[in-house]
């Protein structure tokens, strides 16, 4: 996508538009992943067999990109010698990192926790963008904003259940790592897209990201052999899923201050409770009061963050 050409993201309506696409992808992701281990027959704490799952994922997803990219550019896509460190850097944080101490984590901790931890990635991004990266000002809307949507994310995960006192380096800890390493790949991503197509970066870093996920999933002893009809064309969604918003998200990026993209994330959960409560038939956890409360905050967090102000505070 030329610079000239993606000069339309800028726009409020089209940054809202194409960032709750990416939103609603990842938040069904949620209950795909979970119906896709139902279909492949991957127990619950079947940590390795889960990881060889999501590098699988991750490496069609990568494919995808650079097929899809390579025909939208009539050429086939190949990063430029410079490219190659940064396709690194982002599938070590994307990918790698990011992915690794996640499903770990998420062994070692509920679901209700894991998605209310995963959603500081917001204020890791903000931080780090604005303090770290210096690719914008710290203001207060964009603090009061990152509260407001935060606790929303909180209450509709509350809604669930699921929460207690205990925390663990190998559980909330890794998922707070997992967190912030996704921020990183967000602020470097907003970085190397000023130089590089989004699209060859996601589908570089995805594949290099994946076959490495893949590896650790079989080196510790997983396994994953019931493919049918149904259970493939569950992966090929989930890396659909992958291949589609990452790019979007990444053009995004390049086109916005980082604040005003990241802030959207804040919508992957209450998709995902949403669209969980769809497809695995548990409405009333997310269409009662608090669910519908916790929307409202996410969406108010959302428009506080996206308006103009001023007020710097760093």
């Amino acid at each position: 996508m030329s610079s000239k050409k993606g000069e339309w993201l800028k726009k409020t309506p089209a940054l809202c538009f194409m960032a709750m696409i990416c939103c609603a992808l990842w938040g069904s992701a949620f209950p795909c992943i979970k119906i896709g281990y139902q279909l492949f027959k991957i127990p619950a704490d079947a940590v390795s067999s889960q990881m060889l799952f999501a590098g699988m994922r991750f490496t069609l997803a990568g494919i995808l990109v650079i097929v899809i990219g390579s025909l939208m550019g009539r050429k086939f896509m190949v990063p430029r010698k410079e490219a190659w460190k940064k396709i690194l850097i982002l599938s070590l944080f994307q990918t790698i990192i990011q992915y690794i101490f996640f499903y770990i984590g998420l062994a070692n901790t509920t679901g209700v926790k894991s998605s209310i931890i995963e959603a500081a990635n917001v204020f890791f991004v903000i931080l780090l963008a604005s303090l770290v990266f210096r690719q914008e000002k710290l203001t207060a809307s964009k603090i009061l904003g990152c509260v407001v949507g935060f606790a929303g994310v909180v209450l509709i995960n509350l809604n669930q259940g699921g929460m207690d006192a205990g925390i663990k380096l190998t559980g909330e800890g890794f998922i707070l790592l997992s967190a912030f390493s996704y921020a990183m790949s967000s602020v470097f991503l907003k970085k190397f897209g000023k130089d590089e197509d989004p699209m060859l970066l996601s589908g570089y870093q995805f594949v290099i990201g994946g076959l490495v996920i893949t590896i650790c999933g079989l080196l510790t002893g997983g396994t994953i052999t019931t493919f049918t009809a149904g259970s493939t064309g569950m992966l090929f969604y989930l890396a659909i899923v992958s291949a589609g918003a990452y790019s979007i998200w990444g053009n995004l990026l390049k086109y916005n201050p980082a604040s005003k993209v990241a802030v959207f994330g804040f919508m992957n959960p209450v998709f995902g409770v949403i669209l969980s409560a769809l497809l695995l038939h548990e409405q009333e956890q997310a269409f009662g009061w608090m669910g519908l409360t916790a929307l409202v905050l996410v969406c108010v967090g959302i428009f506080v963050v996206n308006r103009d102000s001023s007020k710097t505070i760093m």
